[in-house]
């Protein structure tokens, strides 16, 4: 079967129908009147500790906690459509919030299944932490990894982790690390502190994002701390049903900027709008539902190759959209007070954001067709 033939629209149009939910509305409008109109400067500038206030204030720190932390009961597809609004309202905003997010909705399911947390865990269930993930070094075990040692009642940390985004706004990272031997992997709750140190990076995209390698020297974890251990071949596993998907965010951002070639005074990118519409809502469907799919079969190997050749698929048509509003802005599209160069660099960023082995063969071997 090829990924034409995925043409259930259930898991999409589920997604869109959550902006009838009032939660999400409010967020919505927020994006539209806060985020959207400010895209830029963050980008110059950076997400500041106000937008994190304004996230906390709004629900967005604990959305996925149980009601009873002040959640906000959204399901899968109010938080897709999460993803989905804030990507496309402010890119950077959006990293910062989603290295954060996903875990919460971890800690919360690890609650409900009567294991503890440590006193840290229930601040970041009620919204009053955000924190950074560094979770994704693990994929390249045993090359470059984040080192976890057993020690009397914990683990250490050390190693260089490779991204961390909201770096200066998080006080806790999240830091997947691996025991050698046993090949186990450890996730804990790292509080940030003088053992925790930044080494600036300069990006050409997302810079707005606070993103900064992070070196860990010699981090004691207490057992308290750690939020999960599993076989590294259980969490590659894990890890593949998720980095081999075109998620929410590339939907997103590819709204935003069909949203403005829509509203160009340029007849032809009105057209490329009207062109590529129907193709981003075609390939939305195929993902979400090829997604909920795998979810379902517990396999992250399930239907592997149309999961890849979609997110191939969506990578390619933000880097044409966002090519073609560059060049109906023509020379204003290369200067940093236009939104065509910030959507074609962070377009770039989609490219490799999550990229594991399969991910880069799928996408290019499809740019050598």
């Amino acid at each position: 079967m090829t990924v034409s033939d995925v043409t259930a629209p259930t898991a999409a149009e589920a997604v869109t129908a959550a902006d009838e939910h009032p939660f999400v509305s409010r967020v919505a409008h927020y994006a539209d009147s806060v985020l959207r109109p400010t895209a830029l400067r963050t980008d110059r500038e950076g997400v500041d500790a106000t937008r994190v206030a304004e996230f906390s204030r709004l629900g967005l720190l604990n959305h996925a906690a149980p009601a009873r932390f002040g959640g906000a009961e959204v399901g899968r597809d109010g938080d897709r459509r999460l993803h989905e609004i804030l990507s496309g309202a402010c890119f950077n905003t959006w990293l910062v919030w989603a290295q954060h997010a996903p875990i919460v909705g971890r800690l919360a399911k690890t609650l409900a299944e009567g294991t503890d947390l440590p006193d840290i865990g229930h601040e970041i269930l009620h919204g009053r932490v955000l924190l950074g993930a560094a979770i994704s070094d693990v994929r390249r075990f045993p090359d470059h990894h984040i080192t976890a040692t057993r020690v009397p009642g914990g683990w250490t940390f050390s190693g260089a982790i490779s991204w961390v985004s909201g770096w200066g706004l998080n006080t806790v990272l999240t830091v997947a690390a691996v025991e050698s031997s046993t090949r186990t992997v450890v996730t804990a709750l790292v509080p940030v502190g003088d053992r925790t140190r930044a080494e600036h990076l300069d990006l050409s995209a997302v810079a707005g994002s606070r993103t900064e390698r992070v070196v860990l020297d010699d981090v004691t974890v207490p057992d308290g701390n750690v939020i999960g251990t599993e076989p590294l071949s259980v969490w590659r596993s894990n890890d593949l049903g998720t980095a081999s998907d075109a998620r929410p965010h590339h939907f997103g951002l590819a709204e935003a900027v069909l949203r403005e070639l829509d509203q160009s005074r340029n007849q032809r990118a009105r057209e490329v709008a009207a062109v590529w519409r129907p193709r981003l809502e075609r390939l939305r469907i195929q993902a979400y539902a090829l997604a909920d799919e795998t979810a379902a079969a517990g396999d992250g190997r399930h239907r592997i190759d149309e999961r890849l050749a979609t997110k191939a698929a969506s990578g390619e048509a933000l880097t044409t959209l966002t090519r073609a509003l560059v060049v109906a802005r023509a020379g204003h599209g290369i200067r940093l007070d236009d939104t065509a160069q910030l959507y074609a660099r962070s377009a770039l960023f989609v490219l490799v954001q999550g990229q594991t082995s399969d991910v880069r063969d799928a996408q290019l071997t499809r740019l050598a067709l």
